[in-house]
C-alpha cells in the first residue's frame, strides 16, 4: 500500500557500504523501519542520508507491505528544516539522547497522531528558543501521557513517590523514590518550559535524568537506558 505520511527519524543504523536501516515514527502508520538502497551513494536518484539525522522531519512516500519487515521509501523530502537543533552543540547532544529515548519508549505499531504531533511540536519549540537546559526533562515527562502511564499528580502532601504504582503515598517500599527523591520530582512535577533554565542545577538534572529513567523501566518491558545517557549527563556537569 502506497502511503504519504510525515515521518520523524529515530534511528538510523548503517548496513553494509552503501544503505541505512532507519526507524521512524509516522503520523499515518505508527513506527516503521525503512531499508534505505545506496544511502551513502553519490548517484542523482540516491535517497542522501542526510535526511536520516535522529530527529529529523520528513515527508514520505512509502510503500508499505505491512508484513512485520522492511518497508521501502519510494521518496522523501523536509517537512520542516531546524535552524539550530543540528549546529547548536548542548542541542545536538539532547537531540540524540532523546532520539535514542524515544527509539527505546515508543512501541506504537499502530497510528497514534496525538504522539506524533506531540513530538513534531516539542521538537520545532526547542528548535525555535532558547536557554533549553531542561526541555529534555519536561519532554520525558510529557511524553508519559502519550504512552499511558502519567502518574496521579493530585496527591501534595504525601512523602514517597511510587515509581511502579504511579502514585503518592506515606509509607515507603522498594519501588519509592526517598523523600529527598520525591521532592526533586514535585519540582519537576512544576517546571514550565517558560521557567529560567537555572530552575534545576547541574546534579539536579542529573538525578532527574536518573530517576526518569527508572520510571520508564518501571513501565516499559525492557526499556534499556540510553548509551547517550552518560555523555548528556558529562555536558550538564
Amino acid at each position: 500500500m502506497l502511503v504519504k505520511t510525515k515521518a520523524v527519524v529515530f534511528s538510523a543504523i548503517r548496513y553494509q557500504e552503501k544503505s541505512l536501516i532507519v526507524k521512524c515514527l509516522t503520523e499515518e502508520a505508527g513506527l516503521k523501519t525503512y531499508f534505505i538502497r545506496n544511502a551513502f551513494s553519490k548517484a542523482k536518484n540516491a535517497q542522501n542520508r542526510v535526511y536520516f539525522q535522529p530527529l529529523t522531519l520528513l515527508e514520505i512516500e512509502a510503500d508499505h507491505k505491512n508484513k512485520s519487515s522492511l518497508e521501502y521509501i519510494k521518496s522523501v523530502s523536509l517537512a520542516q528544516p531546524y535552524h539550530s537543533l543540528n549546529i547548536d552543540y548542548v542541542k545536538n547532544v539532547i537531540a540524540i539522547f532523546l532520539a535514542e529515548f524515544l527509539s527505546n519508549a515508543v512501541k506504537e505499531e499502530e497510528p497514534n497522531k496525538p504522539l506524533y504531533t506531540f513530538i513534531e511540536t516539542a521538537f520545532l519549540w526547542f528548535d525555535n528558543h532558547e536557554g533549553t537546559a531542561n526541555f529534555h526533562l519536561y519532554f520525558i515527562l510529557e511524553l508519559t501521557k502519550y504512552l499511558g502511564f502519567y502518574f496521579d499528580d493530585s496527591d501534595e502532601t504525601s512523602f514517597y513517590f511510587n515509581a511502579r504504582e504511579g502514585i503518592f503515598v506515606n509509607q515507603f517500599n522498594p519501588d519509592c523514590f526517598n523523600e529527598e527523591e520525591t521532592i526533586l520530582w514535585r519540582k519537576l512535577m512544576q517546571f514550565n518550559l517558560t521557567d529560567n533554565e537555572k530552575y534545576f542545577s547541574g546534579n539536579e538534572r542529573r538525578n532527574l535524568l536518573r530517576l526518569l529513567v527508572t520510571y520508564y523501566q518501571k513501565h516499559i518491558v525492557n526499556f534499556k537506558e540510553p548509551n547517550a545517557l552518560n555523555v548528556l549527563i558529562e555536558v550538564f556537569s
